[in-house]
C-alpha cells in the first residue's frame, strides 16, 4: 500500500500533509426521518510549507462519510474520464463466511476501510490532474463545501428516461445479489458448522463402540457414516462457491451496467453543453450585430463607460463570431450524431445482456436449488443408514 513518502513529487502533497485519523461510529436520522448508525470519517490536514518553517499550525480537520467519498470519486470519474480515478475500499464486509465477520461496524473492518480511504485521497492527491481540482481542495479543506450540489451540477437537461431507469435497475440488482451472497455466506457457516459437529458424532460412536460387545459394530458403523458426512462438507462448500462465483459475476455486470448509463449522461451533458455554447455565441452575434446588450456584462458596461467599438472592430469581431459558430454548428452535429450512435449501441447491447442475465441467473439458481436439494437427501439418507445399524444391534 502506497505511503505518503511514495507521493512527494506530487504538488499538492508538497503544500499539504493529509491524513484519514479515525473512525467514529455515529447516530443520526437520513433523509426519510429513519434513525440510523452509520461511520463517519476524520480528515486531518496540514500545510507543509509552515511546517518546513519551523511553525506548527493546528491541523484543520473535518468528518466525511463514505457517501461522501463516493460522491467524489463519482465527480472525477465524469469530470476526467480520460482519468484512471483511483478506487474507494469496499463500502461493507461482503460475502464472508467463515472465522470474519460480516458486520459493517466490526471495529478491524472499519480500520480497514479507514487506511483505504486514506490511501484513496493519498492517490488522488499524487495524480497530476486530479490533485489540482478544485472540488477535491474543498472535499479536504470546507465541510459545507459544492460536494452535495455535484449531481445536480452535473445532471443533465433531458435525461433519457431508459437509461435513468437502467441505471436504476443497476442498482437494484447490486443490492438484490449482495444481500443474496450474504445470506448464502451464513447458512454456508452454518452449515459448516453443523456437517462438522456430526464429526463428533463419529468420534463418540467410534469410542462408545470400544466399550460395548454387542452393540459395537452398529455403533462403529454408524460413527463411519457419520466421518463420512462430515467429511463431504469441503466438497459442498466448493461446490457452493462456484455458484456464488456465477452471481458474483453479475454483481460487478451491474456496475458495468451503470457504467454504461453515466457514460451516456456525461455524452448527453456534453451535447447540451455544446448546443448552450453555440445559442450564447448566437445571442452574441445578434447584440453585437444590433447594437443592443440584453443581458448585464462587463463588456457592456465597457462600451458605456468608453464608447462604443468602432465599425471595423465591430466587423472584426462579427467575422471572428461567425466562424466560432460555424465550427459550433460543426460540433453540436458531431455530438448529436455521437450521442445518437452511442444509444443506438448501448440500447443493442443492454439488451443482449438482459438476455444473456435472465438465461445464466435461471440456470444458476435452479442448479442450487437441486444442490441444496440433494444435499438435504444425502443428510436424509445418513440418518436412515444409521438408523439401520442401530436396528442390527
Amino acid at each position: 500500500m502506497p505511503t505518503k513518502n511514495n507521493f512527494l513529487d506530487s504538488s499538492l502533497l508538497k503544500k499539504m500533509e493529509i491524513s484519514v485519523a479515525e473512525a467514529e461510529k455515529r447516530t443520526g436520522k437520513n433523509a426519510v426521518n429513519m434513525q440510523e448508525t452509520y461511520t463517519v470519517y476524520l480528515i486531518e490536514t496540514r500545510p507543509v510549507d509552515a511546517a518546513s518553517e519551523g511553525t506548527n499550525p493546528a491541523l484543520d480537520s473535518l468528518w466525511r462519510r463514505y457517501s461522501e467519498f463516493e460522491l467524489l470519486r463519482n465527480y472525477l470519474l465524469v469530470t476526467y474520464p480520460f482519468a484512471v480515478v483511483p478506487p474507494l475500499p469496499e463500502k461493507r464486509a461482503e460475502f464472508v463466511w467463515h472465522k470474519l465477520s460480516a458486520d459493517n461496524m466490526d471495529p478491524d473492518f472499519v480500520e480497514r476501510r479507514r487506511v483505504g480511504l486514506e490511501n484513496f485521497l493519498l492517490r488522488v492527491a499524487s495524480h497530476p490532474v486530479l490533485s489540482s481540482d478544485k472540488i477535491f481542495y474543498l472535499f479536504l479543506t470546507e465541510a459545507d463545501s459544492r460536494l452535495k450540489a455535484l449531481n445536480a451540477t452535473f445532471r443533465v437537461k433531458n435525461p433519457d428516461k431508459r437509461f435513468a431507469e437502467m441505471k436504476h435497475y443497476g442498482d437494484e440488482l447490486q443490492s438484490v445479489i449482495s444481500q443474496l451472497l450474504r445470506v448464502r455466506a451464513r447458512a454456508a457457516d452454518r452449515l459448516y458448522g453443523v456437517y462438522k459437529v456430526h464429526g463428533n458424532y463419529g468420534r463418540v460412536f467410534s469410542e462408545w463402540s470400544a466399550i460395548e460387545k454387542e452393540m459395537g459394530d452398529g455403533l462403529q458403523s454408524a460413527g463411519h457414516h457419520m466421518d463420512a458426512y462430515a467429511a463431504s462438507v469441503d466438497d459442498i462448500l466448493e461446490e457452493e462457491e462456484h455458484y456464488a462465483d456465477q452471481l458474483k459475476e453479475y454483481l460487478f455486470y451491474a456496475d458495468a451496467l451503470r457504467t454504461v448509463c453515466r457514460k451516456h449522461e456525461l455524452t448527453q451533458y456534453e451535447l447540451e453543453m455544446a448546443v448552450q455554447d453555440l445559442t450564447s455565441k448566437k445571442q452574441q452575434r445578434e447584440e453585437l450585430a444590433t447594437g443592443t446588450i440584453r443581458t448585464f456584462s462587463l463588456k457592456g458596461m465597457t462600451s458605456k463607460l468608453f464608447g462604443q467599438e468602432t465599425p471595423e472592430q465591430r466587423e472584426a469581431k462579427l467575422k471572428m463570431l461567425e466562424t466560432q459558430i460555424e465550427e459550433g454548428e460543426e460540433q453540436v452535429k458531431e455530438r448529436n450524431a455521437e450521442c445518437d450512435e452511442f444509444v443506438k449501441s448501448a440500447w443493442v447491447d443492454i439488451e443482449r445482456f438482459k438476455e444473456q442475465k435472465d438465461h445464466d441467473l435461471r440456470e444458476s439458481l435452479i442448479s442450487y436449488a437441486i444442490m441444496q436439494i440433494s444435499m438435504c437427501k444425502k443428510g436424509i439418507q445418513v440418518w436412515n443408514n444409521a438408523k439401520e445399524c442401530f436396528n442390527k444391534m
